[in-house]
């Protein structure tokens, strides 16, 4: 099985950052391109930021040049950092990726349970 842990959340001023990370832990042969996305009861849930399994980056134009999205394929983590927060980022965010297990080389798609970002003075 594989599981996907988020962690840095919380409540932040307008204007402040937070970093959240994203660990995928299990039986893991290969982690592919890793996700952030964000959902908030206003609206559906949208993809923030992706990352391939080599670097290359795709941003959601609400938060380009505010978040950064990286990873690091030693420890099959997921970070974003996020600055400049607006009450508008405030929402539960969640990591997804697709995994090839290692037990059966089978491939599947995996969510975690998401951290609660609040923005708001």
């Amino acid at each position: 099985q594989v599981q996907l842990v988020e962690s840095g959340g919380g409540w932040v001023q307008p204007g402040g950052s937070l970093r959240l990370s994203c660990a995928a832990s299990g039986d893991i042969y290969t982690v592919y391109t890793m996700n952030w996305y964000r959902q908030s009861p206003e609206k559906q849930r949208e993809l923030v930021a992706s990352i391939t399994s080599i670097g290359n980056t795709n941003y959601a134009d609400s938060v380009k040049g505010r978040f950064t999205i990286s990873r690091d394929n030693a420890k099959n983590t997921v970070y974003l950092r996020m600055n400049s927060l607006e009450p508008e980022d405030t929402a539960v965010y969640y990591c997804n990726t697709d995994v090839m297990r290692y037990s059966d080389v089978g491939v599947a798609h995996y969510w975690g349970k998401g951290t609660l970002v609040t923005v708001s003075s």
